[in-house]
């Protein structure tokens, strides 16, 4: 059984919330408030354009380098020290890419950015999930999921208005300030007491060292657990449509279309307000016929954009076909998504940190290895590759769903800590 942190105060219990999206959505504004610069940025740096895609995918990869550690030691050790160290590195690392002279020190700084990304995985989403029930905890998710979602919605859009007046540079800079301002929230806010390690040290003097050879038998069992794998999987693919879509949209809109960062911003707008609709939809739903149907009626969507992209991919396609045919598929995906992590971190009946931790790992590491595969084999060439491309590997989500959905999952249980 879950041992029940301490009730925390609505103010609080708003204030970590509040302080938790900030950091999230800052992850994300890290790369979509850059993304209409990245052409400027490849060329003070000397490198070609086709770099974009992969730096990227660089930050992508470095949300899955670090949570295999600090998600069992936050079990251990509580949720609260290891927010503050993430949201601390991530404004350090911003502020220090306004002094970059190469596209690999622009690229390396952009890894470790990224990381950032596996804090939030690795320690907010489980510190959520300990704090609210069930379905408190999926509207939670699924509204602080609209949150961050503003980033890629209106981050490109903010990007093109701002490189008016400011430097790429300069806009990292800003990105380092709002961090900060997001590790005071989390240090006034985020309660003191979660994570299984912290009930334990009202109890005890010392908490015992993490067991390096015990985490990995448990990192092995998840590995062979199918049910579990399958819906992580599942997870990084019904993302990679729109993972794909931020990284090459660049190289498909500004490069290929000939738009203006403006414009370029402009045109996200339908497909992320299209999973906020998804996400409102999930919200609504959720209490009324649990999170698995949810899932299943996410993929009535989903398919139907996917599937859409797939054959207008055979003619002349126009980019209100593309982006029409993405936000079908956008609703879809924010329908699905935060119903299924959280069926994937209850298939394991393991601490969810290091669960949570193991989810976020491999759904990164199929969005980011398959985006790079995108890339290279050519997505970003032409309106009509990447839709025949994002809509055959989105599809391929239905294979490994199908077998997390054939699996029994355990049934949990939560101390609920809410007021």
């Amino acid at each position: 059984m879950h041992n029940q942190p301490p009730r925390s105060s609505p103010i609080r219990l708003t204030g970590f919330c509040l302080a938790i999206a900030l950091f999230e959505c800052l992850t994300y504004l890290a790369s979509d408030l850059v993304m209409p610069a990245m052409l400027k940025v490849t060329q003070d740096l000397d490198a070609p354009a086709d770099q974009i895609p992969y730096a990227f995918n660089l930050y992508l990869l470095g949300g899955v380098m670090l949570p295999w550690l600090i998600g069992p030691l936050s079990d251990r050790y509580g949720r609260r020290p290891f927010m503050l160290v993430g949201c601390a590195g991530f404004a350090l690392a911003c502020a220090a890419i306004t002094q970059v002279t190469s596209m690999h020190g622009f690229n390396g700084l952009r890894l470790i950015q990224g990381m950032g990304l596996g804090f939030v995985i690795a320690v907010s989403y489980p510190a959520i999930q300990e704090v609210f029930c069930e379905s408190t905890a999926v509207k939670v998710m699924a509204l602080l999921g609209n949150v961050a979602l503003l980033s890629p919605l209106l981050g490109p859009l903010a990007g093109g208005l701002l490189l008016q007046w400011l430097s790429w540079r300069e806009l990292f800079m800003l990105l380092a300030g709002l961090g900060t301002v997001s590790w005071l929230a989390l240090w006034g806010f985020m309660p003191r007491n979660i994570g299984a390690a912290a009930h334990v040290l009202g109890k005890a003097e010392t908490v015992e060292p993490l067991d390096m050879r015990s985490l990995v038998r448990r990192y092995g069992a998840l590995l062979g657990h199918s049910g579990f794998m399958a819906a992580s999987v599942a997870l990084g693919l019904m993302s990679l449509p729109l993972i794909a879509w931020i990284g090459l949209s660049p190289l498909l809109l500004i490069q290929g279309q000939g738009l203006s960062p403006l414009l370029y911003g402009a045109w996200q707008i339908p497909v992320f307000s299209a999973v906020i609709l998804g996400n409102l939809l999930l919200n609504a739903l959720v209490e009324r016929v649990g999170v698995h149907r949810v899932v299943g009626y996410s993929l009535w969507p989903f398919c139907t954009g996917l599937i859409t992209l797939v054959i207008a991919s055979q003619f002349s396609l126009s980019l209100s076909v593309l982006i029409g045919a993405l936000s079908v598929y956008a609703i879809g995906l924010g329908m699905g998504n935060a119903a299924l992590y959280r069926l994937a971190l209850f298939a394991s009946e393991d601490s969810k940190g290091l669960v949570s931790a193991m989810v976020g790992m491999i759904s990164i590491a199929v969005m980011s290895v398959a985006g790079s595969l995108l890339a290279l084999l050519g997505a970003g060439e032409s309106l009509e590759s990447f839709a025949l491309m994002v809509g055959i590997a989105g599809v391929c989500c239905l294979l490994p769903l199908r077998l997390f959905r054939s699996q029994p999952l355990p049934t949990p249980e939560f101390a609920v800590a809410e007021e």
